[in-house]
């Protein structure tokens, strides 16, 4: 194995970095470091929800259901991935939220890597920013 190929378990990984894989917040040095995507295994339980909504998102988003039941909120509009494989997309200034009906899994992939969404670190929320920590969306 190479400086430059990294294996891992998502699972586990995510655990480490609030969900996210890849993304800028990985270390430069990082086969995981990127400034052109962010991708991250989020694990939700039921009921957990974003405590605030994304305003002003400068990214486009792919959410892509592995399981569970899981509503991403749109002004005007909910949609529901009620089915392994059910995904969405949406685009650059684009508000949203999210709120998982059941104990899901859910595989989000953002471009571009944008700093700066970081929600107060108090909770799971800033985790869904985008950062895993650093920067934190879905």
């Amino acid at each position: 194995m190479t400086d430059d190929v990294y294996v891992g378990n998502a699972g586990e990984d995510a655990a480490l970095d609030r969900g996210w894989l890849l993304g800028h917040f990985k270390d430069a040095s990082d086969p995981r470091h990127s400034e052109d995507v962010e991708i991250k295994w989020g694990v939700h339980p039921k009921g957990d929800e974003r405590a605030q909504w994304v305003t002003g998102e400068d990214r486009t988003a792919l959410q892509v259901l592995v399981s569970g039941r899981f509503r991403v909120e749109f002004p005007g509009r909910s949609v529901v991935l009620a089915e392994q494989g059910d995904y969405v997309v949406w685009g650059r200034g684009v508000d949203h939220s999210w709120y998982a009906e059941e104990e899901s899994v859910v595989l989000t992939v953002r471009w571009p890597s944008v700093p700066g969404y970081a929600v107060a670190d108090t909770d799971a929320d800033a985790e869904q920013d985008g950062s895993g920590g650093q920067d934190a969306g879905n």
